[in-house]
């Protein structure tokens, strides 16, 4: 009783004070981080504007994009690493990230595109983070608020970039990682466990595309120098044991499902391995005509800015150390290309330099103004100093914006997928029993076939695993015979000689509707008939 009158003896309950919108919580830790965030937010947000526009539309899509795509499938809804057999021809954290993004596509995408290119929504937040991170990393390298800002337009805003960052390639998701750890690395703390945190980064890299690797050395150059003296054995014995623990946890899998080493009747990692190494080369980057050489003269012919003008200062920036790591990994990724009795070069293998291309690129325009204003006349001449430096930066500017402009505004405008959207949808519209209906593809359209029902991996089946999978060749009893379509596009016909049934099905079949403007993009719906001789 006595509680009872004590309690109602007091003051009335007021409500409680307003706090502030929960808007102004963000915005308060914004300006905790000084000008830096607001700006780094404005360039990343620049560059998500420019790659997002017409993202579904330039470039085509590719069959790597439909590989990886379909391997994400697999690991959602196959229960496996891939819809065929796993052959390790890469590590697959890089796909397995990209079925964790799936879903980003049916907030925003519309159905008049490929479910490939739809899917490149999912690549914006990689890029935002990469963006970020790149920032970040060129302030910890002591670039100013200026410079570290030029560095992301470069890397996101170049014609190279717009078209290969909005691309499914695993390169993008192994970029991202690779920058986080050499961000970890340069951390200002110098804490041991950042720079465990670096190696775990720099691992994930890797089993998210193998080739990074390349720039390893760069980023214990880069620990090296930021980690403090009297701990510094520490800091690489955990960076270096924490990537071998994340990197072995690939081999570890292959040696638990016995596929390891090779051996009859199944796949293994180190044949995986072999076949990469023995896989013939594209040859001199150097030499006119090669596969290397016109690989070299698509990338410049989208921007010749980035790529000669980051390499043309890697050497001299070497003897920079604040900006020596990123330097030295433009050098390794450059002499992997460059050196004598190179491999197989990719068209994406470019995805990995542009972040450092942009950073050693600002980075020499920092030292640039720096040398500028210092060689001139102090005395009363400060606005003549500033006057030069505003004229070299608008003739450099001058001279990229027209070059970047055509290539941006082809990004942003060409409908590349035309073919594909159409070919698609004739599919849709007039296979009627798509259940039961067999039919060869390139990687880019097999799974909108599988949204459309038509049965994953033997149903809709990937056009080179009709000869080379014997898991898939046992289902087709009667070789080509067995299957009812076959739809013709330019990757298909780029090696049908390496792939005997896939060349007897174009030969015994017929055209129902053809698609593109050109013999280059034209895709053909053709049905296969059975009763033709052999």
């Amino acid at each position: 009783m006595t509680a009872l009158v004590g309690t109602a003896s007091r003051a009335p309950i007021t409500p409680p004070e307003i706090r502030p919108p929960l808007l102004k919580r963000p915005l308060r830790s914004l300006r905790r981080l000084g000008p830096d965030g607001p700006l780094a937010l404005a360039v990343t947000a620049a560059v998500l504007a420019v790659q997002a526009c017409n993202i579904a539309g330039f470039p085509a899509v590719s069959d790597d994009e439909g590989t990886y795509l379909a391997q994400a499938w697999a690991v959602q809804h196959h229960h496996g690493l891939a819809p065929y057999t796993y052959w390790y021809d890469h590590p697959p954290l890089g796909w397995m990230q990209l079925a964790v993004l799936s879903w980003l596509p049916g907030l925003f995408a519309s159905p008049e595109h490929v479910f490939t290119a739809e899917l490149r929504i999912a690549m914006l937040p990689v890029t935002a983070v990469s963006a970020l991170l790149l920032h970040l990393l060129a302030r910890r390298l002591g670039l100013p608020r200026w410079s570290a800002a030029l560095a992301v337009l470069l890397f996101g805003l170049s014609p190279l970039a717009v078209g290969l960052q909005r691309e499914l390639f695993l390169d993008n998701f192994a970029v991202l990682w690779m920058l986080a750890a050499f961000v970890l690395a340069a951390s200002p703390r110098k804490h041991l466990w950042h720079h465990v945190a670096a190696g775990l980064c720099a691992g994930v890299a890797v089993l998210s595309k193998e080739t990074v690797a390349v720039v390893l050395p760069a980023v214990a150059l880069l620990l090296w120098q930021h980690c403090d003296r009297t701990t510094r054995k520490f800091s690489l014995v955990g960076f270096g044991t924490a990537l071998a623990l994340v990197g072995l946890g690939y081999p570890l899998y292959a040696l638990l499902k016995g596929e390891l080493i090779p051996g009859p009747g199944h796949v293994s990692l180190l044949g995986g391995l072999l076949f990469q190494l023995q896989r013939a080369g594209s040859g001199s980057m150097l030499t006119p005509g090669t596969g290397s050489h016109r690989v070299l003269d698509s990338w410049l012919y989208y921007d010749r800015v980035l790529i000669l003008g980051g390499l043309a200062v890697t050497l001299p920036l070497l003897c920079s150390r604040r900006l020596r790591a990123p330097a030295l990994a433009v050098l390794l990724l450059a002499v992997v290309v460059l050196r004598p009795g190179a491999g197989y070069l990719p068209a994406m293998y470019v995805i990995q330099a542009l972040p450092f291309l942009a950073l050693t690129l600002a980075g020499a325009a920092h030292l640039g103004v720096r040398l500028a204003l210092h060689a001139l006349p102090r005395v009363g001449l400060r606005p003549v100093r500033w006057a030069v430096v505003v004229l070299a930066a608008a003739l450099a500017a001058g001279w990229t914006v027209p070059r970047w402009y055509a290539g941006d505004r082809t990004a942003l405008t060409a409908d590349a997928n035309a073919p594909y959207d159409a070919a698609a949808r004739w599919i849709r519209a007039n296979v009627p029993d798509p259940a039961h209906t067999r039919i060869t593809v390139d990687d880019a359209l097999w799974l909108d076939l599988v949204r459309d029902g038509f049965e994953p991996g033997t149903g809709v089946i990937w056009f080179y695993k009709v000869d080379l999978d014997p898991a898939v060749a046992r289902t087709l009893p009667q070789g080509w015979r067995s299957l009812d379509y076959i739809v013709s596009t330019p990757t298909l016909r780029q090696d049908p000689g390496d792939l005997p049934t896939v060349r007897a099905a174009l030969a015994h079949s017929t055209v129902l509707a053809s698609f593109g403007d050109s013999a280059a993009d034209r895709i053909e719906i053709r049905r296969i008939v059975k009763d033709a001789s052999p």
